[in-house]
């Protein structure tokens, strides 16, 4: 029976569940914005997020893998992979699916409308950039754009978990997309130069008869500077200490982009990113930094950081 349900399990890929961790900065704003929100439920509601969450992102993979199968099949490792390999049912594998979206879903209906609504918004987009006739993923920049737009969600999700009924920062939802875009474009760039033939590549994924090195080294900068512009406007108006973290964001940045070039970089698989120590390290101490300076005042920068000019004069 173990033997028989491990490829089930594994389309499901629970180890993808690490990127609901992705929910947490919305859980620290909101509570940063309304401390009196933090309580002894709230821990637990978080919990009962992060396992809808986490359903829901199951079922967008099981479609993935459902979906991607033939395609999957002329890439040199996923063609290994349990449904391209032959070893799941595609019909009992598209029961899966249906059940644990209504099964995530179900669970989101307990948590207010409003965590519903974006839990629902994070499963549709599992269907937009897998179902044809509009299948996202096969057109290039849209692929990731559409993707990556599943970071905004994780942050709304975590936001409205806390039980907050105001909007979140627009600036903060549009710098977390954009650094989900700029994740998304590595992933491709490493993709394409682990591939390295473009008949191939654009065999694997169609996007790819677009892409090459320079168009795709060209959308990183792009995503990485609208998410440093978007942060930034963020910082200004609302938490000015956070100015601080800056040199370590993007020390980050060029972490990740360096991470890219590698051979058959673990860019590809974020899943297994933790297996770069040094980064892993590097991580946890630029978040336990902007964590602190979330909290901790620093009344000399916004002194230091008055306006000395005064526009229309």
């Amino acid at each position: 029976m173990r033997t028989a349900l491990r490829p089930y399990m594994k389309i499901a890929r629970f180890d993808h569940w690490f990127k609901n961790v992705f929910m947490l900065p919305g859980v620290v704003v909101a509570l940063y914005a309304e401390p009196d929100l933090l309580s002894i439920k709230t821990v637990g509601t978080l919990l009962v997020a992060l396992l809808a969450a986490g359903m829901v992102a199951s079922s967008n993979y099981v479609l993935n893998e459902l979906l991607d199968a033939k395609f999957d099949a002329l890439h040199p490792v996923k063609k290994n992979r349990p449904i391209p390999s032959g070893q799941v049912n595609k019909t009992i594998a598209f029961v899966q699916w249906i059940v644990f979206g209504c099964i995530g879903l179900g669970i989101s209906l307990t948590l207010g409308r409003t965590f519903f609504l974006v839990a629902l918004a994070l499963w549709i987009m599992g269907c937009v950039y897998n179902i044809p006739p509009i299948r996202s993923k096969d057109k290039p920049y849209f692929d990731v754009l559409s993707e990556s737009v599943n970071n905004p969600l994780r942050l709304l999700l975590g936001w409205y978990a806390t039980g907050i009924t105001v909007l979140p920062p627009i600036s903060l939802v549009l710098a977390y997309w954009m650094v989900g875009a700029f994740f998304m474009a590595v992933k491709r760039f490493a993709e394409y130069r682990r591939i390295n033939d473009p008949a191939v590549s654009a065999g694997y994924r169609q996007s790819f008869a677009h892409y090459n090195e320079e168009r795709l080294l060209t959308s990183i900068i792009y995503y990485a500077v609208a998410f440093g512009l978007f942060f930034g406007i963020f910082l200004i108006r609302y938490r000015m200490e956070l100015i601080l973290s800056v040199p370590f964001i993007a020390g980050f940045i060029a972490w990740y982009i360096h991470l890219g070039f590698l051979e058959d970089s673990p860019t590809q698989y974020p899943e297994h990113l933790y297996r770069q120590r040094g980064f892993l390290f590097y991580c946890i101490f630029c978040g336990i930094v902007m964590l602190a300076l979330l909290f901790i005042p620093i009344p000399q920068l916004h002194e230091l950081f008055q306006p000395t000019i005064v526009a229309g004069r």
